[in-house]
């Protein structure tokens, strides 16, 4: 007997699993309920490491570390793509709409699938033989709404049921910032409720009245502005500081303050009316629907969020200490007298040897600036921000 499946939505799930069961399904119906960019692969192939290029992984010392800096430095020159009317925006979505034309050759699959709005307005969904599977003679395309699931399968809003075998749900994810737990902060309020329509944190870690509560990629994070991991390492680092600073100076609570957030939210509400993610697509990065406010997305790169990580604001948060502030100087003596193996005269030397004390050379040394030929790419951009409400120059 003919095995039927049916997939829903070309959603990044629905695109991974549609090449997979078209080959060896009788028939094949997938619904699509709103076009979306589908990329090139980029980079992205699946490619098989051979025998060789294992070796040198394993045995040569760099080979690892410099395969992974080609592609994080190939993803953080993306960034100038999400920028409205920006070169990189017009070449990627002049190069993505040939590619899809090309690979579906079909007018009306075209005008279904290919977005009206700007590439990168949604997450971009590479798709390894995705629309080449669309084409194929065992494969139905539907556009359109499911309104439920009878006993014979799915009734949609074309007044059509389509029987089906087996039903394959690609439905998405919760994409929602409401903690999975309830959240009770000082005042009564529950961060379930606080979070429900419009989520705002500060950087994506913290939320004003929830004192010592810090979280990863939270509301406003670069969970699509380039490489995230390193994002989710720089908060990693941003806590710790924090961590270390409750331990060592005899503080009792921290928590951002509300002025902090709400400049925060007027800073990137501004800056997003400049990037593809303010066009009216459905996305899970809004909230409240194609026309909501970006939630989910910092407003720069993954590199800028870095930066700004790089030190705390204390002033952007409220401290409350464990009685006098100044407590912790205790006794009077120095963590370098209480060593006796340490050096009390470390600070006589024969030249100054400390970290830079401005940030431009403090970035400098971090990121080996002179080390790199070129970072150019197809895809990078160098903008100078620029605060138009009050006419500032504003430079990490």
């Amino acid at each position: 007997m003919g095995l039927t499946e049916l997939l829903t939505s070309p959603s990044s799930s629905g695109i991974q699993v549609l090449p997979q069961v078209q080959p060896i399904a009788s028939k094949v119906t997938t619904f699509i309920r709103e076009p979306t960019w589908v990329s090139p692969v980029m980079g992205l192939e699946q490619h098989i490491f051979t025998d060789e290029e294992k070796r040198e992984f394993a045995q040569k010392p760099g080979v690892l570390t410099e395969y992974r800096k080609q592609i994080e430095r190939g993803l953080n020159g993306q960034f100038g793509i999400f920028l409205k009317d920006s070169q990189p925006n017009k070449d990627t979505h002049t190069h993505m709409l040939e590619q899809m034309r090309s690979k579906l050759g079909n007018k009306y699959l075209e005008e279904k699938l290919i977005p009206d709005w700007s590439v990168g307005c949604r997450r971009l969904t590479p798709g390894v033989n995705y629309l080449e599977s669309l084409t194929k003679p065992n494969v139905k395309v539907v556009y359109g709404e499911i309104n439920k699931i009878t006993e014979q399968g799915p009734l949609c809003d074309d007044g059509n049921e389509y029987p089906i075998d087996v039903l394959i749900c690609a439905t998405g994810f919760d994409t929602t910032f409401k903690p999975r737990f309830p959240l009770i902060g000082p005042t009564g309020a529950n961060l379930q409720e606080v979070w429900a329509q419009n989520p705002e944190s500060y950087w994506g870690m913290g939320a004003a009245e929830f004192p010592n509560y810090m979280i990863f990629l939270g509301p406003n994070s670069p969970i699509g502005n380039g490489p995230v991991l390193s994002a989710i390492e720089a908060q990693a680092d941003y806590m710790l500081k924090w961590i270390d600073r409750y331990q060592t100076y005899n503080i009792k609570t921290f928590a951002p303050t509300k002025e902090a957030i709400s400049d925060f939210i007027d800073h990137k509400d501004e800056f997003m009316k400049r990037s593809v993610w303010a066009d009216p697509c459905r996305s899970w990065y809004k909230a409240g629907g194609p026309e909501g406010k970006i939630t989910a997305l910092w407003p720069g790169s993954t590199l800028h969020y870095i930066e700004a990580l790089l030190e705390l604001r204390v002033d952007d948060w409220e401290v409350k200490y464990n009685g006098n502030r100044f407590a912790y100087l205790g006794n009077g003596y120095s963590q370098t007298e209480l060593d006796p193996t340490a050096d009390w005269g470390y600070y006589i030397r024969e030249k100054d040897d400390d970290a830079p004390i401005s940030r431009k050379k403090k970035m400098q040394l971090l990121n080996k600036s002179g080390t790199i030929t070129s970072n150019g790419t197809a895809t990078f951009i160098t903008q100078t921000a620029t605060v138009e409400k009050k006419g500032e120059r504003a430079n990490l």
